[in-house]
């Protein structure tokens, strides 16, 4: 699932600045990066089964392996584990408990760089 209106997509940073708020929530980028692209997971072990909560980037600028991108946040997405086929987003029953538990991630995410002056702009 992805999620609607968390005021998150387009909050532009350098890449710094977001793996430091990323981290602060729990979000790892351990591997999931490209030299245009980074994905920061949390993982999620419930009764349910196993679920990432996942936040895209994209550099708008610099390269990811260079240490020097500034990353822009795309929707970020609920997703359910599925050995060994991979992670599945949609047409999935997500706990209404792991729901509320990204939505309050994700608004701490939105707070943190918020407090940066750091605010998300419309996609153009």
């Amino acid at each position: 699932m992805y999620f609607e209106n968390q005021n998150l997509e387009g909050i532009t940073a350098d890449q710094e600045l977001m793996e430091k708020v990323m981290a602060n929530v729990g979000l790892e980028s351990t591997g999931a990066w490209d030299y245009d692209r980074k994905t920061f997971d949390r993982c999620f072990d419930v009764a349910e089964g196993r679920f990432y909560l996942r936040v895209f980037t994209y550099a708008v600028d610099g390269d990811v392996g260079a240490h020097n991108a500034t990353l822009k946040i795309l929707k970020p997405a609920l997703g359910k584990y599925y050995y060994p086929h991979g992670v599945e987003y949609t047409d999935e029953i997500f706990p209404d408990h792991l729901v509320q538990a990204c939505e309050r991630i994700l608004h701490d995410v939105e707070q943190q760089f918020a407090a940066f002056g750091i605010v998300a702009t419309p996609a153009t």
